[in-house]
């Protein structure tokens, strides 16, 4: 089973994700791959993989990821090979997707694997205090084209299966936990 986590940047999808995979066994994540730079916090291979540009396009154009797009004019994408692999292996994996990727997850995966997609909202005058106090923090310049794509993110709610407030991390969290495990015990899934 994918869990896809969406929302605007500074939504709280990595925290959340760390959180579930603490809490529950047989839980992954699978990091994207991206073109972007290394910033504080990151750690290559735990939060993204990170390749060069010309490294990125070369995977789209030999067909090596599922679904890519340019977010914050860098690259971001899944790996076939990867998820695959840890869909074979039984796990659930837990991966923080943007709208665009998760609509194409959704078309791919569709036929031979169960996909609950889950949208985190967060009021767009809080989503700015969080951008604001991240530890990476992001210039204005950043924060203002991120704070740009809300209402766009937020046209696209309903390709998911869930929406939830994330005013209370506790709460969301538990709140994901219990999606999960009502899902995997679905035992005919319609996908």
């Amino acid at each position: 089973m994918l869990v896809i986590l969406s929302g605007v940047a500074g939504a709280g999808k990595n925290t959340i994700q760390k959180e579930i995979i603490k809490r529950m066994e047989n839980v992954v994540a699978i990091p994207s791959f991206t073109d972007r730079p290394i910033r504080p916090g990151d750690v290559p291979g735990e939060t993204y993989n990170f390749v060069s540009t010309e490294e990125f396009e070369r995977m789209i154009k030999d067909g090596e990821l599922y679904e890519y797009d340019i977010h914050h004019n860098h690259y971001y994408g899944t790996s076939r090979k990867v998820l695959n692999d840890k869909i074979k292996e039984g796990k659930v994996i837990i991966k923080d997707i943007d709208v665009n990727g998760t609509e194409n997850l959704i078309n791919l995966l569709k036929n031979d694997t169960k996909v609950i997609t889950i949208f985190l909202r967060v009021p767009k005058k809080e989503l700015e205090k969080r951008l604001e106090t991240r530890i990476d923090k992001p210039s204005p310049k950043e924060i203002k084209l991120r704070l740009n794509r809300f209402d766009y993110e937020e046209s696209k709610i309903d390709l998911y299966d869930y929406v939830i407030k994330n005013n209370d991390l506790e709460k969301t969290v538990s709140i994901i936990q219990t999606i999960i495990e009502e899902e995997l015990k679905v035992k005919n899934p319609e996908f």
